[in-house]
């Protein structure tokens, strides 16, 4: 990459944004934590803008439901909470304090979102509220929040997976937080729901995609260094690597562009750098 190392987190937003349209919508909230404040909030945002200083200026980012189109230059650490002060008084074009504002989610005015839940499906059903029997769980997590209307009302929605494991993609939920494609995309509209949906799974080791018709989950490329086998061992589903290309990587100028203007900071992703880690660092391709 002549000179280039890019972590995964900068290869998984450079992807990520080149799936936004101009004029659209983007919403995210917050995580709390390492690699879940990674996937669900830092990758999210740092994708968004690099698609609003590329090819789709007229994105709108809507941060944890209120603060619109930030700017991320101002920014030295992820805010914690969704009224946390430093996102409170992080510099951006607009606040929504009112209900429904400018965007309402119920209304449909959201095009695409992030999610996360400790577990997913083949067929895209999120859980994030218990492991067991909803009844005498195992345990008990910290709820839907709102992952049904990020399901069901957003235009489609991108499943961020910080840990890609056996025990968090299994063949069916325990519960379910969040729908996917119950019966394909006929179970989808069976149950009322007429748009949305999950798009990608995105992981460590690779991205997924929904098959057109059936909704069942499968490989859409496997992340440089990976072994596909595994990517098999580590899938609580079947799957298939036979074919499956490897994620592209960005390249030296989309790269610049991510680190010297995207997030010049290294706030919302970890940076790579112009020569070899000394030792090399997990997330460094």
């Amino acid at each position: 990459m002549n000179g280039f190392y890019c972590t995964v987190e900068e290869m998984l937003a450079v992807a990520l944004s080149k799936r936004f349209r101009n004029g659209e919508t983007g919403f995210t909230g917050l995580a709390t934590g390492g690699a879940a404040a990674l996937y669900i909030t830092g990758i999210p945002l740092a994708a968004m803008e690099f698609a609003r200083l590329t090819h789709a200026p007229d994105l709108t980012i809507l941060l944890a439901g209120w603060c619109i189109n930030p700017d991320f230059s101002a920014l030295r650490e992820l805010p914690a909470a969704e009224f946390d002060g430093k996102l409170q008084n992080l510099p951006c074009e607009a606040q929504m304090q009112g209900y429904p504002g400018q965007y309402a989610v119920r209304r449909g005015d959201v095009d695409f979102g992030f999610g996360s839940g400790v577990q997913v499906d083949r067929r895209g059903n999120i859980n994030s509220t218990c492991i067991g029997d909803y009844r005498r769980p195992k345990v008990r997590l910290v709820g839907s929040i709102l992952l049904p209307e990020h399901m069901a009302c957003f235009g489609r929605e991108y499943l961020m997976m910080p840990h890609h494991e056996a025990r968090s993609f299994v063949e069916q939920v325990d519960y379910v937080s969040g729908v996917g494609y119950p019966g394909g995309e006929g179970g989808r509209r069976r149950l009322g729901l007429t748009r949305g949906g999950p798009e990608w799974i995105v992981t460590p080791k690779c991205i997924f995609e929904f098959e057109p018709g059936s909704g069942t989950a499968r490989l859409l490329s496997i992340h440089p260094g990976v072994d596909p086998e595994d990517v098999i061992r580590s899938t609580g589903f079947a799957v298939s690597t036979d074919g499956v290309p490897v994620t592209a990587l960005p390249d030296p100028q989309e790269l610049d562009l991510l680190r010297r203007k995207v997030d010049p900071n290294s706030v919302l992703i970890p940076h790579g750098g112009d020569a070899p880690p000394a030792p090399a660092t997990r997330g460094t391709l």
